[in-house]
This record gives structure tokens, sequence and C-alpha cells, in this order.
């Protein structure tokens, strides 16, 4: 269990460590956030190559630089601390030829986190759409869209 504990706590500086990264080298649009209601909805795509392999073996992701994964947390600004809530997610992401791929997400906890994390594939400077379906019981009903730009590295 610590071992598990030690790996989760690793996704997320992962995770942050990819934020800044990105950031900084301006390979790609970092987080954004899209805010409805009390609710921050917090979403990223990157590469999986970011990933240490350690941590995809953990989460069973696919490590390649034609693989790219959208990272999903809801957090309700309504409660003290901000906590991140658990919500039906499921969604489509398609290229510019419109070929579709149904989002498969995964739903991480670390602690008080509570991520969605799906793979999605990619070929070289190509632009993917996403459309993502959030619901959190009669509080939340909302669709998420925005497109990345994937490179392969």
């Amino acid at each position: 269990m610590f071992h598990s504990q030690r790996l989760s706590r690793s996704l997320l500086h992962m995770l942050l460590l990819s934020l800044i990264t990105i950031t900084s080298i301006g390979y790609a649009h970092a987080e954004q956030k899209l805010q409805v209601g009390h609710f921050d909805i917090h979403y990223m795509a990157l590469s999986s190559t970011f990933i240490t392999p350690e941590i995809a073996k953990t989460y069973g992701i696919e490590r390649s630089s034609y693989n790219g994964l959208v990272n999903i947390t809801v957090l309700n600004t309504n409660l003290e601390g901000n906590p991140a809530i658990p919500v039906e997610i499921s969604g489509i992401a398609n290229n510019l030829l419109d070929a579709r791929i149904t989002l498969d997400f995964k739903e991480i906890r670390e602690g008080n986190s509570i991520y969605y994390i799906a793979e999605v594939p990619y070929r070289d400077d190509q632009e993917v759409n996403f459309t993502i379906a959030i619901k959190y019981g009669n509080q939340l009903n909302t669709s998420l869209k925005f497109k990345q730009k994937f490179y392969v590295d």
C-alpha cells in the first residue's frame, strides 16, 4: 500500500511538473479551466511521453510518441478548500478527418484529489477536438469542448 501511495503522489507531481514544463517551453496549451456555476473544471491534454514508465505501468497507460492523455479535474468552489468531486464523465475525440474515438476515462484518487484520465492516439502535427460531458448529480450537467494540437517527439 505504501508503494502504491508513493506512486500515486508521483503521478500528481508528474502532472504538475508537466504543466510547468509545457508552459515554460510553449509546447502546448497547458492546463485550462472552465467555470460553470460554482464548479471549476480543469483540463489539459499532453503527450503520454511526459509520464515516467513506472507511472504508465501503474495506471495501465500506453506510453508512446503517438499516444496522448486527457486529464480532467472538477473542483467545487462552493465548499471550503475547493475540494475535487467525483463526476460522471464521458467523451469523444475526433481529428480533422472526423475519425472519432470514444474516450475511456479512468478515475484516479490521490488523497483528496480526483482525476479523470483518458488516452487518445494521434499523428504528428495533428489537431484533436475533444467533446466531454460532465455530470454531478443535479448540480452540474455540462459539455466541455476544446482542441489540442499534438506533435510527435
